[in-house]
């Protein structure tokens, strides 16, 4: 007769206890030094300005962060996965400081817009955009991923942050915006023009008081098409 093997090992038939699951595997690897990182960023942000994807050298980048050649490699892999950070953690900082459309009163468009206006101003001609730009431009084609990423955390973002807020104030019925995304596109690129231009060729910025004249009259020029 044949009998099976869980009836000769559990003649009673009682229920059989499941084994044990196996113990995690430990992890390979000590965490990131958050520290550690930001120096090869912070150094590699300097490289990369200066001198390109193409010539910028991880050897220099670890020797000016203070760490060796294999710890650049070990925390991100490779220089083109460097530079996509560097691009990554810029954009995060400039976009960061960009006031967010709950942060902003519907019923005064005005002030919003000034306030929008004038934050974004020093933001696109402060030398962490101009340089993430310079940066992205170069390599525009050659990597795509980067390009992509760049816009979408980056002028995407903002451009959306204000079209909510423009929504907002189109509901309130304190401005009449049909179309806010182009109206925020429009209003954003009032400021990118030739002094935006001049900055990104590293030649003289415009002073403080230009700035200020651009920015109350991209405000008035906004207002005349889009107020109620």
């Amino acid at each position: 007769m044949c009998v099976r093997y869980n009836e000769l090992s559990n003649p009673l038939n009682l229920p059989m206890a499941r084994p044990p699951a196996p113990a995690p595997k430990p992890q390979r690897g000590r965490p990131r030094d958050p520290e550690r990182v930001r120096r090869i960023l912070e150094a590699a942000q300097r490289h990369f300005n200066e001198h390109g994807l193409e010539r910028a050298s991880v050897d220099a980048i670890a020797a000016d962060a203070g760490v060796s050649k294999m710890t650049v490699y070990s925390n991100f892999g490779s220089k083109e996965r460097l530079f996509q950070a560097v691009v990554r953690d810029r954009t995060a900082t400039v976009v960061a400081g960009v006031p967010g459309a709950g942060a902003l009163d519907p019923d005064q468009p005005e002030k919003a817009l000034l306030a929008i206006g004038a934050r974004f101003l020093a933001l696109a001609r402060g030398d962490d955009a101009l340089g993430a730009l310079r940066s992205v431009y170069g390599v525009a084609g050659a990597q795509p991923e980067v390009c992509r990423a760049f816009y979408k955390d980056g002028p995407e973002r903002v451009n959306g942050e204000l079209a909510a807020y423009l929504r907002r104030a189109d509901a309130a019925g304190t401005l009449k915006v049909r179309n806010p995304l182009q109206a925020a596109d429009l209003f954003l690129s009032m400021f990118l023009g030739s002094g935006h231009i001049r900055g990104l060729l590293k030649l003289e910025m415009p002073d403080t008081r230009e700035n200020r004249a651009l920015l109350r009259e991209a405000v008035r020029v906004f207002l005349a098409a889009y107020g109620a």
